[in-house]
């Protein structure tokens, strides 16, 4: 970035803000809360990269938070967006997260029931991305009923939260901390 770049452009100040392509939209239109909500995600991966984990997560989740900057560019493509500018999500992407998962549960107990979050910081971090990103995902869904959302973004949050779930879970067996069954009380 150049150095005369600045933070601030005062665009915005009206409530309205400019999507890939130039189309101005209101702040809360549904592609905004969508990307917004990714960027949130992306924020609280961070934090769980600042924890005291192991380097292989911490490099996974290096390479996660650059998919969702992909993810959040492919959300915020306006109408007049010229597509081939924009980086794009892969099956690879996805293959690699699905291959971490069934790594992961190969070491950990059979799930019998669910697991309250919590127990140790990171867990708990771990969980909340992972209810970040299931809001991401029903908000990319919804903005799909009204605009072309390319199918890999739903895909890759689906098992982006499918992933977090298992890393809580992992970090828990590493950490010493016994899961809480959520045992219903009928």
């Amino acid at each position: 970035m150049s150095s005369d770049w600045k933070i601030y452009t005062k665009t915005g100040d009206k409530g309205h803000t400019s999507l890939i392509g130039g189309t101005r939209v209101p702040k809360y239109d549904n592609r905004i809360e969508a990307y917004g909500t990714v960027d949130e995600l992306k924020a609280w991966i961070g934090l769980i990269r600042d924890q005291e984990i192991d380097p292989h997560y911490r490099k996974l989740l290096i390479e996660v938070q650059d998919r969702l900057f992909t993810v959040e560019s492919l959300l915020a493509q306006g109408p007049d967006a010229n597509t081939q500018n924009l980086p794009e999500l892969l099956e690879d992407d996805i293959r690699l997260l699905e291959k971490e998962i069934d790594a992961m549960n190969a070491s950990l107990p059979e799930l019998t029931s669910f697991i309250l979050p919590g127990g140790h910081t990171t867990v708990s971090y771990c969980h909340l991305a992972r209810t970040v990103c299931r809001r991401a995902e029903r908000l990319a869904i919804k903005l799909s009923e009204e605009n072309p959302v390319d199918p890999f973004v739903i895909k890759y949050l689906n098992r982006l939260s499918d992933y977090l779930f298992v890393l809580a879970r992992k970090l828990a067996s590493d950490l010493n901390v016994d899961e809480t069954r959520w045992i219903a009380r009928i």
